[in-house]
């Protein structure tokens, strides 16, 4: 294909020309609740058109270039409209992750000053948008609600998708904002947590995420004919710029899925024949492990790309085997930089693919900062899709990208002869539970908070189905006793799932160095 454009103003305005009449978005998800006949299916012709009134809503609202617009809801065929809107109309997108509770949101809706929020309503036992109008950081800001059970327009002060777009009148103004887009300005900022345990909000500029997404989508060889599922959530980088911006460059038609099951996903590949499906290693592991595999077809599938955790050579295997994927790639990649800066190839053996996270993409560069005598060091990364900084703070920017660009990753790795990269250790403490990002000290700052605990230390430990769930080690405070059952119960009071400790251990005291330190090596 062509070299690729730099904002996604302009990809998405290349789609539209080049796959005018092509679908861009099928999402039958809503079709029983809503009393839908149909699958919504949107050409890229007509993403195109919803973009432009989206955008010109938010011009009507007062948007200006360079605000920030928050989205807090599900993969639904709103989500893409909703971000693109937001890049054409020459403003910032801010994800939120849908698994927040909503002191989590609140936090980084106030910290990035977000204008308006896309959010929804009843989905899956929690109103995140009655917990917003509910909340004082809801107040002052345009507050647009998603309808995905049929319960009609939102509660005042919040505003309908649908009356929401009426204000998309003047398109012209929303293409003036879109032709003044540049590459160096920000397309959207991610947060993602520290070892200090205060998330912190990741600036990436068009450049940097366009790069990226037409490194990947390159990379598996993506085309106008592909059909991809788009499990993996639009919050995060895996679904969004992996996802959703790769199907615009490449022409592929996006199949959102909202809540992720085997079933669900088999009756997806199988109904729409999708040939495209990215996902964390558990994901694959349940499917392949589903009794009801043998019901639908899932001979359509041409590639899988999976990582974000160790993964088992056995499970490449079986997805060749046994659902006779013709190509299994692994990657790696952080926030940071938008997702991606290595990857394996359609080339690698087995092993490789399954033991390795491949090689740097095109644009960028790995080294090993100080090496040990096991070749193990920490991992660098320089190039096309470093973020340009952190949001209000220089000094986490100036110690995470040193003079030379050097992207310090906080991951301790190797690289082979053949410059494959493995990770081999975390310098950050940071577990993965399916598939997304847990920071042990935004846990321990939480839990510290709980009724006689003292001290509190977090950890990783394997699980079958999740890769990894938490451990929280506490001790007590004198005289006081600390109950297992509190802790958790508060911990899913103030954290996300994903972050919510599955056990919790009660210990005298705990191991330490000769600098008072916790040995968390020393934790099982």
């Amino acid at each position: 294909m062509d070299a690729p454009v730099q904002t996604t103003p302009q990809a998405l305005r290349r789609a539209a020309q080049n796959w005018p009449d092509r679908p861009a978005i099928v999402d039958d998800q809503w079709s029983d609740v809503l009393g839908l006949t149909e699958p919504i299916i949107l050409t890229w012709e007509q993403l195109l058109g919803q973009v432009r009134v989206f955008a010109a809503a938010l011009v009507a609202s007062g948007v200006e270039p360079g605000d920030r617009v928050a989205i807090w809801a599900p993969n639904s065929y709103h989500w893409p409209i909703a971000a693109l809107g937001t890049h054409y109309a020459g403003a910032v997108l801010v994800p939120l992750n849908t698994r927040y509770t909503i002191s989590e949101a609140a936090d980084i809706i106030e910290r990035s000053d977000a204008r308006l929020v896309v959010t929804v309503g009843e989905f899956v036992g929690t109103n995140r948008l009655a917990d917003l109008l509910g909340n004082p950081v809801g107040e002052g800001r345009t507050i647009v609600g998603i309808d995905l059970t049929g319960s009609g327009a939102p509660p005042a002060p919040a505003i309908g998708w649908a009356e929401f777009m009426t204000r998309g009148t003047d398109l012209s103004a929303a293409d003036a904002r879109a032709d003044h887009v540049e590459p160096t300005d920000l397309s959207d900022i991610l947060f993602t947590s520290g070892t200090t345990g205060a998330p912190k909000g990741v600036l990436a500029e068009h450049r940097h995420t366009i790069a990226g997404a037409h490194g990947w989508g390159a990379n598996g060889g993506l085309t106008d004919a592909d059909r991809y599922l788009q499990a993996n959530p639009y919050f995060h980088t895996f679904g969004y710029k992996a996802g959703i911006l790769v199907s615009i460059l490449f022409g592929a038609t996006m199949v959102p899925l909202a809540v992720f099951s085997p079933t669900a996903a088999m009756r997806a590949v199988d109904e729409h024949k999708i040939t495209v499906f990215p996902g964390a290693p558990t994901v694959f592991q349940t499917i392949l492990d589903s009794p009801e595999r043998s019901g639908y077809d899932l001979s359509s599938l041409r590639l899988v790309v999976t990582g974000a955790t160790v993964v088992p050579v056995v499970l490449v295997e079986r997805l060749q085997s046994d659902l006779g994927v013709e190509t299994v790639l692994t990657a790696y990649g952080q926030t940071e930089t938008s997702g991606f800066i290595t990857t394996c190839t359609a080339e690698d053996d087995d092993v490789t693919v399954a033991t390795t996270c491949g090689r740097a993409y095109p644009g960028m560069e790995i080294k090993l900062d100080n090496p040990d005598d096991s070749g193990a060091g920490e991992v660098l990364a320089r190039g096309a899709m470093v973020m340009r900084g952190y949001l209000d703070d220089p000094a986490a920017t100036a110690k995470t990208i040193d003079d030379e660009g050097w992207l310090h990753t906080g991951d301790v790795g190797t690289i082979d002869s053949h410059g494959n990269l493995k990770i081999t250790d975390r310098l950050k403490d940071m577990y993965i539970c399916g598939g997304f990002n847990v920071y042990p000290a935004e846990v321990e700052q939480v839990l510290s908070r709980v009724d006689g605990v003292a001290e509190v230390a977090v950890i990783g430990v394997p699980d079958e189905r999740l890769g990894e769930v938490g451990r929280a080690f506490v001790t007590a405070k004198p005289g006081a006793a600390v109950d297992e059952d509190a802790v958790v119960a508060y911990a899913r009071e103030h954290l996300a799932n994903f972050k919510v400790p599955r056990s919790v251990v009660v210990v005298e005291e705990f191991p330490r160095n000769a600098a008072g330190k916790i040995l968390k090596r020393e934790l099982s």
